[in-house]
């Protein structure tokens, strides 16, 4: 099932941050291993912080690099840099990205980590093995789906009605938020949150039965597209069966069963990975959806919460019914070893809080290199500008990107490694923070724009051009020094395609420009725009010495 044997000599170092089922919930965490490597959260002040504890990461200043990707993950601040992916690399998940924090002392060009005790219990258990994505993730276009506040009905029969609508748009990845039974002990709100499960094995009656499940997936496969669940492992709800059939599955303080600590999250019930028996129970839950709904793979809600060896246990058993597709939520790098055996792909958290500082003027376009994972034996990070947790307690995708700014970090997300992710509402730039626990329904009438050709153009560039597929172990990535810090500007190869893309991450118009180190006119433009504006081809810039505001070339040779 696409394995890959590596020895202990090319582990990778890790660095390890912040993370959770809510951003704003979690606030500031640090997660302790204890026992078998279950995580506790303990809270910290009102600012979610960017924790870090790992591995070794350095940053040069003004040095011209080409590097294979190994176990020591290096930034480079200065001239260009060349980075060959490869089926041994190093994920790199630099400082000061962590939920838009910056931590006192610390600067993009000067990275220090804080040791190597926290990666050492992650590593152990998948020392030795490295998993391998699917091949249909190569162009891969997810969509969260939020089932409840999609349609006024929010069930999986009328949601069923536009799945045209969203495989228009070129997505071919639907990724379903929890759709079990929420506990109604101790709900949070009236619905209660989709993360609070009561019942693994079923479907929330909110959405429909299980038949009308089977029906959406079964269309969805038909019409060509994979199907991803949210799993939530690390809790459940508080009227479980398990909590009474079974008390010792879960962690217990003087005898009582509780919530996760330090986390604020009082209508769900802490599990103890300890317990072998509630370790193979889930197993055999997640296995269920493959075999009866042939479910194509899991997004993992707050995947550090869980010890990395029972997603290396899980990963291995359900691998053996199919080849599946595994997400982990991780904010802020801090399970980044589970990509080493457990999963394929992890929030790429750090990149969208650099984006939203460089669409606020706090940081500059040349920075957005420190925040790129590399593409680790076939892992990549997950590129969005919004997502549930993000929409309901951060902030809109407009209030982050106006319409002036939105195509071209649309964009951004298409065309960097990784793969691109939209939720409910993005498409028509919903500005509204959509109720997490109550009844929302999406108004379709009231977005901002019309962003569904922009999508569905992106979507074809990312599917026609290998070099802009995700996990290409032998493509070839680099980013390319400009004489402004404005200018982001980086070249994707892949066997004889070449992508090169050039972005005005600024608010002003750009003079001076001269891109003739970049591009010498011959280039045929795929894509272009600028202030909001976006249309196929153009015309070449090279020679030009201005770019305009929010401008961006996507262009091939």
């Amino acid at each position: 099932m696409n394995r890959i044997e590596i020895g202990k000599s090319n582990m990778y170092n890790i660095k390890r941050g912040v993370c959770g089922r809510t951003i704003s919930a979690i606030l500031a965490a640090t997660l302790l291993l204890s026992g078998c490597g279950k995580a506790a959260g303990t809270s910290g002040d009102l600012a979610t912080q960017n924790v870090e504890q790992g591995s070794q990461t350095t940053a040069t200043e003004g040095v011209q690099t080409t590097a294979k990707e190994g176990s020591q993950a290096t930034n480079m601040e200065g001239d260009n840099i060349t980075v060959m992916q490869d089926s041994v690399a190093g994920q790199e998940v630099p400082e000061n990205a962590g939920n838009g924090q910056e931590m006192p002392g610390n600067t993009d060009n000067a990275q220090e980590a804080s040791g190597e005790a926290g990666t050492e219990q992650n590593t152990a258990a998948g020392e030795g093995k490295i998993s391998e994505a699917p091949d249909w993730t190569a162009d891969a276009v997810l969509y969260e789906v939020n089932v409840r506040q999609y349609t006024p009905s929010g069930t999986f029969d009328e949601f069923s009605e536009h799945l045209q609508e969203i495989k228009d748009m070129g997505i071919n990845t639907l990724w379903f938020m929890p759709i079990h039974p929420i506990s109604q002990t101790k709900r949070s709100g009236r619905l209660g949150s989709y993360y609070s499960v009561s019942d693994y094995r079923d479907v929330n009656p909110e959405f429909g039965d299980k038949e009308d499940f089977k029906e959406l997936v079964d269309k969805a496969h038909e019409m060509g597209f994979k199907v991803m669940m949210d799993w939530v492992a690390n809790h459940t709800g508080w009227d479980n069966a398990w909590i009474t059939e079974h008390p010792e599955w879960y962690t217990q303080k003087d005898g009582q069963i509780i919530s996760p600590e330090g986390m604020g999250w009082p209508d769900v019930a802490d599990l103890n990975y300890d317990n072998k028996e509630m370790r193979l129970e889930m197993i055999d839950c997640m296995k269920y959806w493959i075999e009866e709904y042939d479910i194509d793979g899991f997004r993992c809600d707050y995947a550090p919460g869980v010890p990395a060896d029972f997603w290396e246990e899980a990963r291995t058993a359900l691998d053996e019914v199919k080849d599946v597709y595994m997400i982990e939520e991780d904010l802020g790098g801090m399970a980044g070893s589970n990509l080493l055996y457990a999963f394929d792909t992890n929030y790429n958290a750090k990149l969208y809080e650099a984006l939203v500082e460089v669409a606020r003027d706090q940081k500059k376009a040349d920075k957005v290199k420190l925040y790129l994972p590399g593409n680790d034996n076939n892992t990549f990070g997950m590129n969005y500008l919004d997502n549930h947790d993000v929409n309901s307690y951060d902030r809109t995708i407009t209030q982050a990107f106006d319409e002036k700014v939105l195509p071209a970090m649309m964009s951004v997300i298409f065309t960097l490694p990784g793969v691109p992710m939209i939720y409910s509402g993005d498409e028509i730039g919903y500005d509204h923070a959509i109720a997490f626990m109550e009844k929302d329904t999406i108004d379709w009438a009231a977005g901002t724009g019309d962003y569904r050709g922009l999508i569905k153009d992106l979507s074809d560039l990312k599917k026609e051009h290998p070099a802009l597929f995700a996990g290409n172990r032998d493509e070839e990535f680099e980013v390319i020094k400009t004489d402004n810090k404005n200018i982001l500007a980086f070249k994707r190869t892949n066997g004889d395609d070449s992508i090169i893309c050039i972005y005005n991450l600024y608010k002003n118009e750009i003079s001076d420009v001269d891109l003739s180190s970049i591009i010498d006119g011959t280039e045929t433009v795929l894509y272009s725009g600028a202030e909001g504006e976006y249309h196929e081809g153009g015309d070449n810039p090279a020679g030009e010495t201005v770019l305009a505001p929010w401008s961006f070339y996507i262009l091939t040779k």
